[in-house]
């Protein structure tokens, strides 16, 4: 959104996502309201562009109501979905935006992509952040390319799934190992504490519950035979670390927490257990060597396992097309054998340093330029 309003100066933004979305598309219309004002009072009009009776368009923030994963959370929110989607299309069909930028999220976007189709809306369809449907059905990439003007991905190989279905695709860079690596050149590397364990446990509530009294067992498991082993864990905000800490006290087991620190606690373990998804590959910008953790909901695990058509969850093992990260996954995910697992990297310091190589060999395939001003040169160059 930023890049595109340094592009374009009078764009302004509707529909829903997150807070800093929210707060970005509020500046733009402000900036953009106050630059017609002044090119009205150039030409001697003197009244004001921003009309009382239609103020500016809100961007709404849902992103808390909205981040679900898996067929169970989603039949418990169907209602809620069923209305958001209305109301979304609704608001299409009244403001006629020259374009939407769909961002993942492929259940509920590629529905309301047909649907603008089916009721021949005059707009262009960007989807940013490809659906991970390479994972599950192929067969979609065809379909989508009926529905959509445009998809911008952030790894190489989906580049060319679209473009063998005539959808045109570009590869921008992934803008997250962008972000990272420069702050990485902006500041000093900070060194590893060779007895330090890191917990990730995610940054929603529900994976907190899931994966976090699984971490904490782990690491009772390690200190019977290494006491002088210490574990910290990162909270994304002040309520997970409350509910963290209840966990931790419950155990009894010597676990600090930080609250908005992951980076910086990636930077200084030796190993890391880590919730599948972005952390992962937050993780592997920052070499920490790592085991990847993931336990859902029994029904979204059943589901899932009959969709998935990739061997493997991570996606560095999916960029590498080999496993580098081992996988616990659901009943796989038990203490002892994350243990186990973790012990390893403490007792063999090379095993280490090896996996860290192969993590940053990995990272340098998904380097863009200026990932997120090539998607909107990109999509400017569509409108």
């Amino acid at each position: 959104m930023q890049a595109l309003s340094q592009k374009v100066p009078s764009i302004s933004f509707i529909g829903a996502g997150g807070p800093k979305m929210q707060i970005a598309s509020l500046s733009q219309q402000k900036k953009s309201s106050e630059l017609e004002n002044q090119e009205v009072s150039t030409t001697n009009f003197h009244q004001q562009t921003t009309d009382p009776h239609h103020p500016i368009q809100q961007f709404e923030n849902w992103i808390e109501e909205s981040a679900v994963v898996g067929l169970w959370d989603v039949l418990k929110k169907y209602s809620y979905f069923r209305a958001k989607f209305s109301q979304f299309l609704r608001q299409l069909q009244e403001e006629k935006p020259k374009a939407i930028i769909l961002i993942d999220y492929p259940g509920f976007n590629l529905r309301l992509a047909k649907a603008i189709r089916r009721r021949k809306l005059p707009i262009k369809i960007f989807y940013y952040i490809s659906p991970q449907v390479w994972a599950w059905n192929k067969n979609r990439i065809p379909k989508m390319a009926r529905l959509l003007d445009l998809m911008i991905c952030i790894f190489p190989f989906e580049k060319e799934l679209y473009e063998s279905s005539g959808l045109p695709t570009i590869f921008a860079g992934h803008p997250l190992v962008e972000t990272i690596m420069a702050s990485k050149k902006e500041a000093p590397s900070l060194l590893r504490e060779k007895n330090l364990l890191g917990l990730f446990p995610g940054s929603r509530e529900r994976e907190v519950r899931h994966l976090f009294p699984v971490m904490i067992l782990t690491f009772k498991e390690m200190i019977k035979n290494q006491p002088h082993l210490s574990a910290q864990a990162a909270a994304a905000n002040p309520v997970l670390a409350t509910m963290m800490q209840s966990m931790i006290q419950e155990a009894g087991v010597p676990i600090s927490i930080t609250i908005g620190k992951a980076p910086e606690l990636m930077q200084r373990a030796t190993f890391g257990l880590v919730c599948s998804g972005t952390a992962t590959l937050e993780a592997a910008c920052y070499a920490l060597p790592y085991a990847l953790v993931y336990k859902v909901a029994w029904l979204t695990y059943v589901v899932g396992k009959q969709l998935i058509r990739v061997p493997f969850l991570g996606i560095v093992n999916i960029l590498a097309d080999h496993l580098i990260v081992r996988e616990f996954i659901q009943k796989e995910a038990t203490p002892k054998a994350l243990a186990k697992e973790s012990l390893r990297y403490f007792t063999n310091p090379q095993a280490g340093d090896q996996l860290g190589k192969q993590l940053t060999k990995v990272i340098s395939t998904l380097h863009g330029q200026g990932a997120y001003s090539k998607a909107a040169a990109t999509m400017i160059s569509f409108l």
